[in-house]
């Protein structure tokens, strides 16, 4: 990680201040999910100590809804397929390595969105979910990221808490 956090790291050009805030958010929650989970085994990344949720889950649930979330972004509903991923979220054996490529690769389609939006299409409906909630445009942009750090805030714990645990 560089010296400073992403949103001091200066403006970004020929973007919207908004726009490069949520970019920035993006780079945040890659530099603190990586920094959290790499040097986590599988095993660990899957851990339950004291029943908290697994920082496995947070990093797995963080890609799926960041591609689940951008889907809504660009004005589609979900498939039967991406609905069906929701329920393998909980669990499974990805390696620390696997699951930041996941992250990465949901957090690079939502940045192509983001750059893509115009201060004019701000205000653009967006529906959320099968009730179709009503929603703007960089309303659900901003909630990505918000989601985004929320997630990586609680694998950040979850992995402390692993970590402890090993190291006694």
């Amino acid at each position: 990680m560089s010296a400073s956090e992403p949103w001091l790291r200066g403006i970004l050009p020929d973007l919207d201040p908004v726009i490069g805030h949520l970019i920035r958010a993006s780079q945040q929650i890659r530099e603190d999910l990586e920094q959290a989970i790499v040097q986590l085994t599988a095993e660990e990344l899957w851990a339950r100590p004291h029943g908290v949720t697994s920082a496995g889950f947070h990093a797995k649930h963080l890609a799926g809804s960041t591609e689940r979330l951008c889907a809504y972004l660009e004005g589609r509903a979900l498939s039967a397929e991406e609905l069906a991923v929701i329920g393998t979220e909980g669990s499974g054996d990805e390696t620390a390595e696997e699951l930041i490529r996941l992250v990465n690769t949901a957090l690079a389609r939502y940045e192509k969105q983001v750059r893509e939006l115009r201060p004019e299409d701000f205000g653009a409906r967006r529906h959320v979910g099968r009730a179709r909630l009503p929603v703007t445009a960089i309303g659900l942009a901003i909630h990505i990221a918000e989601h985004g750090q929320r997630h990586v805030g609680q694998a950040i714990s979850a992995a402390k808490l692993v970590r402890d645990l090993r190291n006694g």
